[in-house]
């Protein structure tokens, strides 16, 4: 599969609506290209991975995963969202960007690599569930695969190597207070008892902050308390977002929060921890031969489920996702299938 394959693969894939849970039709079209070069297909849900034809258990082995789902569109559109178009050297379409490109451009080196002898196995995997990191997703179709040494996530980075990813807690948090009538001095107001924690979650720094990262960053993201104005409400729910860096585990974070705050919590999750891959591993030493510039990334992706070390790569930009005349350029494609070549080829540990 050569570029303009892969341009009017994704073309194709724009097409078929793929919100998370839903990816079954896409799934179907990527299991269909697999078929045709004569690759096995395996299929668990809506993920679908095949394995280097000259598959060596004696050999590292390394992952290319992109996700098959997209987020609903966001924003008002010019087009239709899943109706492709070319224009001025961008294909635009919902998924084109996030990460339909990174999709089609490790399909395409998948296909022509993985029958040539290669220092490493190749499985290549477009996975369902990552926009909600669902159970469905890359975590329940991992143990499948045996030994996997490394993992590329393809994600619009520019072609720029995340070695280092956020980690992300939600919490779901309630002040309680005490229902009253609002026209006299009765009951506790809820959302004042918030208000003080909501302050703190404005103003806490925690010590200690990443050179790739930077700080953990806490972010309260929606509140809600009350239905009637002459009612004192008794609970004020609100959630934060909290971004962790590598040096602690969402744990820490959850424990130290704790200590500070009078709400009762919930988090919604402690599975998405930080990530990080050291300077000295034989990939990151690979992308930096390529002339490619590493960076941290503050967004979560595959990379915070999967057992193995792991970067996160792909052609396109982050700040497109998850926007409305999402769109990717037809050159980032070509030069993301090139890179990915050209990083897969020597690669060995």
């Amino acid at each position: 599969m050569d570029a303009s394959g892969a341009i009017e693969l994704l073309k194709q894939i724009i097409s078929i609506p793929s919100f998370s849970k839903q990816e079954d039709k896409v799934a179907d079209l990527i299991a269909d290209v697999l078929k045709r070069y004569r690759f096995d297909v395996h299929r668990k849900g809506n993920n679908v991975w095949s394995r280097s034809k000259n598959f060596d258990d004696a050999k590292p082995t390394l992952l290319l995963d992109a996700h098959l789902d997209t987020v609903r569109p966001n924003g008002i559109w010019d087009s239709d969202p899943f109706t492709p178009i070319v224009k001025e050297g961008k294909l635009l379409g919902l998924g084109s960007n996030d990460t339909g490109g990174s999709l089609v451009s490790m399909l395409a080196v998948f296909v022509e690599l993985a029958s040539e002898s290669l220092p490493c196995n190749l499985i290549f995997l477009a996975s369902a569930e990552e926009e909600n990191t669902g159970s469905g997703g890359i975590q329940s179709v991992f143990p499948e695969f045996g030994r996997v040494d490394f993992a590329l996530v393809g994600e619009p980075t520019g072609m720029c190597p995340a070695i280092a990813e956020k980690g992300l807690m939600v919490l779901d948090c309630y002040a309680r207070g005490k229902a009253g009538h609002a026209a006299r001095e009765e009951g506790v107001n809820a959302i004042y008892e918030a208000m003080e924690d909501i302050h703190w979650f404005r103003t806490y720094r925690f010590e200690r902050i990443s050179e790739l990262l930077g700080p953990v960053k806490m972010s309260v993201t929606g509140i809600e308390a009350g239905t009637l104005h002459n009612m004192v409400p008794a609970t004020c729910h609100f959630m934060v977002d909290i971004r962790v860096n590598e040096l602690y585990t969402n744990q820490e974070i959850f424990d130290t929060i704790r200590d500070h705050v009078k709400c009762d919590m919930i988090p919604r999750s402690f599975s998405l921890n930080s990530s990080s891959v050291s300077l000295s591993h034989p990939m990151v030493k690979r992308c930096i031969e390529l002339g490619l510039s590493l960076y941290g990334s503050p967004t979560t992706s595959n990379q915070a489920v999967i057992p193995c070390p792991s970067l996160k790569i792909g052609p396109g930009d982050s700040a497109r996702s998850h926007t409305a005349n999402e769109y990717i350029c037809l050159e980032e494609i070509r030069e993301g299938i090139e890179l990915f070549k050209s990083i897969i080829q020597y690669f060995e540990l």
